[in-house]
C-alpha cells in the first residue's frame, strides 16, 4: 500500500503535518514508527473493493459512516499519523474535525494492500499493532496480495496490536464482531485481485 521514504533524524510531529499539508493531492503521507510513508495512489480495484464495502455497511449498519482519506492519530501518546483507506464510525463523527482527528470512537479502520513491496512491514505489522495500541475495536484487512480477508479484535493497548485475528480466504463469509456485527461474503473480492 505504501513506499517508505526514511528520514535518518528524528522527526516531530508537528514537522511531519507542516509537510504532509504540502503534499500534492496524488499523494497521501504517513508517519508510523517514526517514519515518513508515501502511499500511492489507488487503483480502481482497490477503490472499488472500499465502495463494495461501504455498500455492506450502509445497508447493515445506516447508522456508521465509512470515511475514506480520514486521518487518525495513532500510536503511544498518538505520535503518529495514519489514513487508512477507510474509518468506520459513528455518522457524522469526525465533523468539525481536522484531518487528524482522535481514534476515539473509531470502530474500524480497513486497509486493502496494493501491491506494494512494504505490505508486509506495513499493512500486516506496523499499522495493526499502531491501531491496537491506539484501541481501534477492529481492524479489517483486505489482503489482495493471498486473497484473504483478516479481522484483527481485541486490541492490546499495552503492547500494540489485538488479541484475536481471525483469517479467511475470498469467497468465505467473515464476520466483523462487536460493535460493528456486520457479515460480509467476501465472494466478488476474487474478481478485483491480479
Amino acid at each position: 500500500m505504501t513506499v517508505m521514504a526514511e528520514h535518518t533524524s528524528q522527526m516531530s510531529v508537528e514537522e511531519f503535518e507542516t509537510i504532509a499539508s504540502a503534499a500534492p493531492e496524488t499523494v497521501t503521507l504517513e508517519f508510523i514508527n517514526g517514519r515518513i510513508g508515501v502511499k500511492k495512489v489507488t487503483d480502481g480495484d482497490h477503490n472499488t473493493i472500499v465502495t463494495w464495502l461501504a455498500r455492506r455497511c450502509m445497508q447493515t449498519r445506516p447508522d456508521l459512516d465509512l470515511y475514506q482519506g480520514q486521518g487518525l492519530r495513532v500510536e503511544t501518546y498518538r505520535e503518529g499519523r495514519a489514513k487508512p483507506d477507510a474509518v468506520l464510525a459513528p455518522e457524522a463523527h469526525f465533523a468539525g474535525h481536522g484531518e487528524w482527528a482522535d481514534p476515539d470512537g473509531t470502530l474500524m479502520v480497513v486497509e486493502v494492500t496494493s501491491y506494494d513491496s512494504d505490505t508486509d512491514r506495513r499493512d500486516r505489522h506496523e499499522k495493526p499493532a499502531a491501531y491496537g495500541q491506539s484501541g481501534i475495536p477492529l481492524y479489517l484487512l483486505i489482503d489482495r496480495d493471498s486473497c484473504t480477508v483478516t479481522v484483527h479484535s481485541t486490541p492490546d493497548r499495552n503492547v500494540g496490536g489485538y488479541r484475536d485475528i481471525h483469517t479467511a480466504k475470498f469467497g468465505e463469509r467473515v464476520l466483523a464482531p462487536d460493535p460493528i456485527g456486520i457479515e460480509l461474503d467476501t465472494e466478488i473480492l476474487k474478481n478485483y485481485v491480479r
